[in-house]
């Protein structure tokens, strides 16, 4: 099958590139409102961009009727927390992404615990084994209305990592991590089926 994307239906084209970039890591992330009210939510489009300075990237899709809850938490304070799901808490996440209006605290809905940060107003997801407390570096948008996104670009400030998770090289052990992964639709994976594959030397 040959899809080119001007003809091929917007919603069919996210089915075929959410289907196939797979596994995705999910940012958790965290906010809190003009209003003090606490939000987190999950986003599947996400990646670390550069380790100097340390940097993340994160897409957030427009909703029907205006900016997410995250994106305006974001733009109004300049500040956010990721953290990342495992499979302790994937449960949680999933109910967190519910349609909440902006006054309701998605931490109470979602059952998880809003630990305050040292850096930043955002809250961190206690349940979290490793949170990253961010700054805002920039936003740009692409595509256009009604099915445009916007990228936030954030650099880590502080990261909050579990200790059992460290190796004493200062690797992190994904095994004991436990991440889970984005597939398509309601479909996720875990990340512990691993192989090794070495970097060949020229």
């Amino acid at each position: 099958m040959i899809l080119n994307p001007t003809s091929h239906p917007p919603p069919d084209m996210y089915k075929v590139m959410s289907g196939l970039v797979v596994p995705r890591p999910i940012a958790f992330v965290s906010t809190i409102s003009a209003d003090g009210v606490p939000n987190v939510a999950p986003f599947s489009y996400f990646m670390p961009i550069c380790s100097t300075p340390p940097l993340f990237a994160f897409s957030v899709g427009q909703r029907g009727d205006g900016q997410k809850h995250t994106l305006a938490n974001i733009l109004h304070s300049r500040e956010f927390v990721l953290n990342i799901v495992t499979e302790d808490i994937a449960e949680a996440m999933n109910a967190s992404a519910a349609d909440v209006g902006p006054e309701i605290d998605e931490f109470q809905v979602a059952g998880l615990t809003a630990a305050t940060s040292d850096l930043v107003s955002a809250p961190c997801v206690a349940e979290s084994p490793a949170n990253f407390e961010c700054r805002l570096v920039e936003t740009r948008e692409y595509g256009d209305p009604p099915r445009f996104y916007t990228v936030v670009v954030g650099e880590i400030v502080l990261a909050h990592i579990d200790d059992r998770l460290l190796s004493e090289d200062g690797s992190a052990d994904p095994l004991q991590l436990k991440a889970v992964g984005r597939l398509s639709g309601s479909t996720y994976c875990r990340t512990t089926g691993i192989f090794d594959l070495q970097r060949p030397v020229a």
